[in-house]
């Protein structure tokens, strides 16, 4: 059986000829362009080795992996980078990276390196599911649960009426929970398009999410903690303090 492969790297050019040269070396491959996409498909299709380039907008590779390693994923990892500095590796390393190749690299090496991984790892079956999500594919995090395929949302025991755009934007908060999501991946992962710095159209909806989860009388209790806090300057980041 062909092994499945996840290729994350913001790159064009890169990330076009190793998604073929992989494709052509018998993997199937499935190749985004920022850390954003590659957690969400990481949740969606777990794949059997993952392949993360460092140096991405938004969520970098060192996040993406840390995020696994915190949910107990120990799906292999190899990093590209154009890093060659030993804090700079040790850094990946600690992240929970299990191997390195450093830009620009010969295609064969990265063959041989991940056909390294894959040996020492053992099969997929050896890869656990990834905790935060339920048997029915629900999603748990700060409180929160959701279902994806439902399209609805619980804090506690109460369910939240959300529409279409405040369910997408809280559902990107909660699979990247406790990380800071800054505003142009927001939009882009929302909407399609960066709407422009002078834009209150994310502010409008993070308000009116946090009015349905937060605030006393709706679907909070009057001690419930804020869940959706804001880093000025950058964005949003789910968090139950």
């Amino acid at each position: 059986m062909p092994q499945n492969l996840l290729l994350a790297e913001d790159d064009r050019a890169i990330r076009h000829a190793l998604e073929r040269a992989l494709s052509l070396e018998g993997y199937e491959v499935t190749a985004v362009a920022d850390g954003v996409q590659a957690l969400a498909q990481a949740h969606r299709t777990p794949p059997d080795v993952l392949v993360l380039d460092v140096m991405m907008p938004g969520i970098d590779g060192l996040q993406v992996c840390r995020v696994l390693r915190a949910e107990g994923n120990r799906t292999p990892i190899l990093m590209l980078t154009a890093l060659v500095e030993t804090a700079d590796r040790i850094a990946g390393l600690d992240a929970g990276a299990d191997d390195y190749v450093v830009k620009p690299f010969d295609v064969e090496e990265v063959f041989a390196r991940l056909r390294a991984l894959l040996r020492r790892t053992g099969t997929p079956d050896d890869v656990p599911s990834e905790p935060r999500r339920a048997p029915d594919g629900q999603i748990a995090a700060a409180g929160l649960l959701i279902d994806p395929q439902a399209r609805r949302v619980w804090r506690g025991a109460r369910e939240i009426e959300l529409t279409r755009t405040e369910f997408d934007l809280l559902e990107l908060l909660v699979r990247n929970a406790g990380i800071v999501l800054d505003h142009t991946t927001i939009y882009d992962r929302i909407w399609g398009y960066d709407f422009g710095p002078g834009s209150k159209n994310l502010a409008v909806y993070v308000g009116y999410l946090r009015r349905k989860l937060d605030e006393p009388g709706g679907s909070a209790t009057p001690d419930a903690p804020s869940l959706i806090h804001t880093v000025r300057g950058v964005g949003y980041v789910l968090r139950e303090d």
